[in-house]
């Protein structure tokens, strides 16, 4: 039984077979080159430009992509094989192009940066926190308790409850009680 192999480009194949050329014998491989570039050049580029969006950016893709199969023409065994080497240089320049793409910049009026609020004053701050633990030493003890362990010591009600050992509902009802005697203190109404 005997198998015929087709080439993969019977173009291809017949550029670059020594009988393409005159005399029989293998011509300079750049004449070869430049014969195959000639013959499968628009095909070529027809498969540059899917990869692309403009033209340009496709010839300059078909240019690289030829370039590195110049540099290993003399490597390739098997010439009928020479679109497929193409293609997949096309295709390998193309993804390095776009992993190495540039962001592009544009001009506008404002500058896209948030404007940063002004740092507020650790003066004022330090006043807020002394106002808050006057107020707060003003709460009868074990609510006053309480609302230390439930917001400056984050413990759910459930913990706070188990800590000073009485039910969660008077963690909840003591907390709500001492809250709102917090928001009638004279001293936080500027900060409200």
């Amino acid at each position: 039984m005997t198998t015929t192999v087709e080439p993969v480009c019977s173009s291809a194949s017949k550029a670059a077979s020594p009988s393409a050329f005159s005399g029989g014998t293998p011509p300079d491989p750049r004449l070869s080159f430049a014969t195959y570039m000639r013959v499968r050049g628009p095909v070529l580029l027809r498969t540059a430009r899917s990869l692309t969006a403009n033209p340009s950016d496709a010839e300059d893709l078909l240019q690289t992509a030829l370039t590195k199969t110049y540099v290993a023409w003399e490597r390739i065994e098997d010439h009928r094989a020479l679109d497929g080497y193409v293609r997949r240089a096309l295709l390998n320049t193309r993804t390095s192009q776009w992993r190495k793409r540039k962001v592009d910049e544009f001009a506008c009026d404002e500058l896209p940066e948030p404007e940063v609020a002004p740092a507020p004053d650790a003066a004022e701050q330090q006043a807020l926190r002394d106002a808050m633990w006057r107020a707060i030493v003003k709460l009868p003890d074990r609510q006053r308790a309480m609302v230390v362990l439930r917001y400056y010591e984050d413990l759910s009600e459930a913990q706070t409850a188990e800590v000073l050992g009485v039910s969660i509902g008077t963690v909840k009802s003591a907390v709500s009680r001492a809250l709102g005697k917090l928001r009638e203190d004279p001293e936080l109404t500027p900060v409200r």
